[in-house]
């Protein structure tokens, strides 16, 4: 398993390698706010401008993928703040 303490994912490849080694069936959540860890489901996968309804001038913006936060399940489990490096 590689464990990722320091390293920024910043673009849908290195989220799509990161998540390449697991089950495709094993459960996703996000974590959040390291001081007062949360876990949350993933609600939406949004592309900006694309997903967008805009009226006005062409965009010329980049496109950026969103992953939105769904439903809070609830205190993020220390197992996972410990593996997460938080703890």
């Amino acid at each position: 398993m590689i464990t990722l303490y320091d390293n920024t994912i910043a673009t849908v490849g290195e989220l799509v390698a990161a998540l390449e080694q697991y089950d495709p069936t094993t459960p996703v959540r996000l974590a959040t706010q390291p001081g007062y860890p949360l876990e949350n489901l993933l609600a939406r996968v949004a592309c900006t401008p694309d997903d967008a309804e805009y009226e006005g001038p062409t965009r010329t913006d980049p496109p950026v993928v969103w992953l939105g936060a769904g439903h809070q399940v609830g205190y993020l489990p220390a197992l996972a703040a410990n593996a997460l490096g938080w703890s």
